[in-house]
């Protein structure tokens, strides 16, 4: 169950025990200890969550240095809390730095921590930090995660000032669609605060914690959709004005002043993004109120997905360019470098006196005659030889010039376009499916989906169970003419070759459908991208793969196909 990894985040501690929408937490910095978590100020009660009794069992008393199955070492305690503790720890099988949660085994929760980390595990959604193990281990449970050293929390970033609109909008857009991808799989989080909140080097967020920090707690919700898409909300409100949309403060942030209700955040701060604002009341819960338009609230992450979706996209902000320093000339360049100033008693040099203009000494008179009378020369016999021609055209009889047409190599090379996809489909050459409903998501356009292969053990051929391999097979919904393929594999290492089916198949199932070969067998990277010398005339096109990387584990391996796309 192990899922891809770089580095990790989500050390348990990113609060106190209180509710989002009813309690403001204190958010806990990556890498850095932080004590006891401590609830804050009750600050409203929306009544969707419930937490469970306190756990009676204490954290097991273990210490840096210690190591859980052989393999990971503990070094750092972050959190300790409610009968678990959270660690910074190494995986010295694979040399990198991991999270992990341990509480005992007899503790109130451990079941369900246990539940909540393999099916958030099961996900393999690369905008949530992974769970690579979930494991009962004698009288301990732990969990096992990744640790991202590049990533900076939202706390961090918000203590900073706000975010600026565009940086905002990539926030809330890139959170509820992968929030609302998690609740299509029947996962929620409940703990959506600005310390699950990470933002990469590259640009992206990612989401710690999912399902798993709620469980730790003990933390159940009526309404998950309505409960997550309301802590989107405040952390949009939170990035545009620097303020908690709570009276109590929470997070690092002050909270709104008391007795004045919900206002918007451009009422907040001058200068705010007016789509962003309405969007914020949208999302949170207000009474019904939905900032100006009166537009209808979203209750869900894929209500809110939709409406950041229908907004007008914003530009990010132009880059500055400081104007260079301006230029001082030097005494060297004024060309009195290494020189004595006249006046400090000492007689400037004489002057020297300028050379003649050119061509006014006797040599240069002559030259310029000799010249004049070449040109002359030449002059008059180019006259004399074009008269000539001209006599001699005068007795040859007019030819009628003859047409001349220009071949195809002449022609204009017409740029590729990309072709339109009519569907796609699972390879599935033995009869045994993978992940068949996954397959429309390597062609709808967003890189962030895609089709992933299920976790196999011990071979990389899928587990020695599909002798002929699986991948994508691309329906252009007629015979086209394919001159390129750009292809994004859901993670590198993967052999894999594109074939194409003659122009005359029809449903096409077996490998054997597929007699055209477009790239050739190989380990390709993150990309799988070429244009074919001449183009190729079919329907359908496979991505083929034999082989897969592995999966956080030398004995484990997964692999797929993020997006497709063909030209012609």
């Amino acid at each position: 169950m192990a899922e891809r990894s770089t580095a990790a985040v989500d050390v348990a501690g990113n609060s106190g025990d209180e509710p989002l929408t009813a309690k403001a937490d204190k958010a806990t910095t990556d890498g850095l200890a932080e004590a006891q978590d401590t609830a804050e100020q009750t600050t409203a009660d929306t009544g969707s969550e419930q937490r469970d009794s306190e756990p009676g069992s204490t954290a097991p008393e273990l210490h840096s240095g210690h190591r859980l199955a052989r393999r990971y070492r503990l070094e750092e305690c972050v959190t300790r809390l409610d009968g678990f503790s959270s660690w910074r720890a190494v995986d010295e099988k694979l040399r990198r730095a991991v999270g992990v949660h341990l509480l005992p085994a007899d503790h109130p929760r451990a079941r369900s921590v246990l539940a909540a980390a393999r099916s958030a595990a099961l996900l393999g959604d690369p905008r949530f930090v992974q769970v690579l193990d979930a494991v009962e281990e004698g009288d301990l449970v732990y969990v096992v995660h990744e640790w991202l050293p590049d990533a900076v929390e939202l706390t961090t970033l918000l203590a900073a000032g706000p975010l600026e609109a565009h940086e905002a909008y990539q926030l809330v857009s890139q959170v509820s669609q992968a929030m609302a991808a998690a609740h299509r799989e029947g996962l929620a989080h409940l703990r959506l605060t600005p310390g699950a909140v990470l933002r990469t080097s590259t640009g992206q967020y990612r989401i710690r914690g999912l399902a798993v920090n709620a469980a730790l707690r003990g933390i159940r919700a009526d309404r998950p959709q309505r409960t997550d898409t309301e802590a989107i909300g405040a952390l949009l409100y939170a990035a545009l004005t620097q303020r908690w949309p709570y009276e109590s403060d929470a997070h690092g942030l002050s909270g709104l002043p008391k007795g004045v209700g919900l206002i918007a955040p451009d009422q907040v701060r001058a200068g705010i993004h007016r789509g962003l604002s309405e969007l914020a009341m949208r999302a949170l819960v207000n009474d019904g109120a939905t900032a100006s338009r009166q537009d209808p609230p979203c209750t869900t992450p894929d209500e809110l997905s939709a409406a950041v979706a229908e907004m007008p996209r914003i530009r990010p902000p132009e880059p500055t360019f400081t104007a260079p320093p301006e230029y001082q000339r030097t005494t060297y360049q004024q060309g009195t470098y290494g020189r004595t100033q006249p006046g400090i008693g000492v007689t400037a040099p004489a002057p020297v006196p300028p050379p003649p203009p050119p061509l006014q000494s006797p040599t240069g008179k002559a030259l310029k005659w000799t010249v004049a009378a070449l040109l002359i020369a030449a002059l008059g016999l180019g006259s004399w030889q074009v008269a000539d021609r001209l006599l001699d055209d005068r007795g040859t009889p007019e030819t009628t010039p003859t047409q001349t047409t220009t071949d195809d190599s002449d022609k204009a090379v017409k740029p590729a376009k990309p072709l339109k996809i009519d569907g796609a489909t699972e390879f599935m050459p033995e009869g045994s499916g993978i992940r068949p409903e996954l397959a429309a998501k390597a062609t709808d356009g967003d890189s962030g989906t895609a089709w992933i292969t299920k976790q196999y053990w011990n071979y990389p051929n899928f587990g020695n169970l599909l002798n002929q391999g699986s991948g994508i097979v691309v329906d252009l919904g007629s015979v086209k003419d394919v001159s390129g393929l750009d292809i994004r594999m859901y993670r590198s290492g993967q052999k894999a070759e594109v074939l194409a089916a003659d122009s005359e198949a029809s449903d096409p199932t077996s490998l054997a459908d597929f007699s055209q070969r477009l790239t050739k067998l190989e380990t390709v990277g993150s990309t799988l991208k070429t244009t074919l010398d001449k183009p190729v005339r079919t329907r359908y096109v496979l991505i083929h793969i034999t082989e897969l990387p592995q999966d956080g584990s030398a004995t484990r391996f997964r692999g797929g196909i993020s997006e497709i796309q063909i030209t012609g």
